[in-house]
């Protein structure tokens, strides 16, 4: 792994180097990217349908679906490094100052974190979306992409670096590990001396095996578990349209909900025609005893209520209470995104206020759990940890802080 450990170097003293270039030279490498993918568009459709005949007979159709890059899919990245563009860049923010008792002034000023790697499965609009994020906060990044997609992340890697070096910018502030060998992962995170941070995208095998053997200060992008609940004062018509968009619209990702919860006062007038539309769909359904009593569904056992399918396959449980909702969401939930379907104001703020997720809808489908659709152009994952950053992670979320301290010659007695 000589090669990896010199290329990791070469990054760090380039994620110095981008850390003090300004918002204007970024700027330019993000307009040479928009440029560059809409000229190669033949290219990196090309390299994705490689990876696509390579992985059709072994990937469900879902996932299949997160691996596909299509035109309106090249538009849909180019139009997000276009809004990255536009965002205000966070380096040198001054966020506090305040003159202290002894007349020194302490200033809280926003910095880049450093060298951050990205660990990431199938989804290869996260080669760009994670770079570009990286860079315009001042961060250099190593991409370590799955083996599914790993012809599509070389050509995208490729534009990046291109886009860098017309900038003007140290092209190692990007490294794209281009192997599927999984013993480079495992040598990358024993790179706390060189490497900051760590972010892993995927199922949850690869976040278990990375949280374990990380010395490097790990983000988890978990699991997507996600829930709605249909409380017994919802507009039955709009709850209907929210779970199938929710399930159907792209199964596969990780704000797709996974479990339908339903309050045992408006069950019987609510799932038979939900289950109409769902089966309409292709979704298969799992259900507990009591949803089995008005509607045809598989049997659900405790390990489907843990279970996220990222595919057309939807758990239901029967509720009697908001309170039960809740409870069970925080019990085998993954604390990322649950809704309420509820026209009761007290309801909505109590599922609110004591569901434990990173975000919490009333009234809306849970599949704008996005940094996209967040405003923040993209984001580098969904965090649901409780420190540093929690929900979508964009620019704001991908630099830390110093202080800095002014003084006339202050000691302390």
């Amino acid at each position: 792994m000589t090669n990896i450990n010199e290329a990791v170097k070469a990054s760090k003293s380039a994620s110095r180097k981008i850390s003090l270039v300004g918002s204007s030279a970024k700027n330019r490498f993000l307009e040479n990217l928009e440029r560059l993918l809409d000229k190669n568009r033949e290219k990196i459709l090309h390299e994705n349908s490689i990876d696509i005949e390579n992985n059709r007979k072994r990937l469900s159709g879902a996932k299949i679906d997160r691996l596909m890059i299509n035109d309106e899919r090249i538009s849909k990245i180019i139009e997000s490094v276009n809004m990255i563009r536009k965002i205000e860049d966070p380096v040198g923010r001054i966020s506090s100052g305040k003159k202290l008792p002894n007349g020194l002034l302490l200033l809280k000023k926003q910095v880049p974190i450093g060298l951050i790697m990205i660990i990431y499965e199938s989804r290869p609009n996260v080669t760009i979306d994670a770079a570009v994020l990286c860079l315009k906060a001042g961060n250099g990044v190593i991409l370590k992409g799955g083996k599914e997609s790993i012809n599509t992340n070389r050509i995208l890697s490729g534009l990046l670096k291109e886009a860098l070096r017309i900038a003007g910018i140290d092209e190692n502030a990007v490294y794209f590990v281009d192997t599927t060998d999984r013993k480079a992962t495992a040598s990358l995170l024993e790179m706390d001396d060189l490497i900051d941070l760590v972010i892993p995208r995927g199922g949850g095998s690869l976040i278990k095996y990375v949280s374990e053997n990380s010395k490097i200060p790990v983000i988890k992008h978990d699991k997507g578990l996600c829930h709605i609940y249909v409380d017994n004062q919802a507009s039955l018509s709009m709850a209907r349209k929210i779970v199938y968009n929710a399930k159907v619209e792209r199964p596969g990702v990780c704000n797709a909900v996974e479990t339908l919860l339903v309050n045992s006062d408006i069950a019987e007038n609510f799932l038979p025609e939900m289950a109409r539309e769902l089966i309409s769909a292709d979704v298969t359904l799992l259900g507990c005893e009591k949803t089995a009593q008005i509607i045809d569904v598989e049997p659900a056992d405790e390990n489907d209520w843990r279970t996220e399918y990222l595919d057309l396959t939807l758990s239901i449980k029967i509720v009697d209470s908001a309170d039960e909702a809740i409870d069970h969401i925080n019990r085998y939930g993954s604390h990322h995104s649950d809704a309420i379907i509820t026209d009761n104001f007290s309801n909505a703020m109590k599922f609110t206020d004591e569901t434990d997720s990173a975000a919490v809808y009333v009234n809306a489908s849970t599949r704008f759990t996005d940094g996209g659709q967040f405003g923040m152009g993209a984001e580098i994952g969904i965090s649901t940890n409780r420190l540093h950053a929690r929900g979508p992670m964009g620019i704001e979320e991908l630099t830390i802080y110093k202080y800095i301290i002014i003084g006339n010659g202050q000691i302390r007695d």
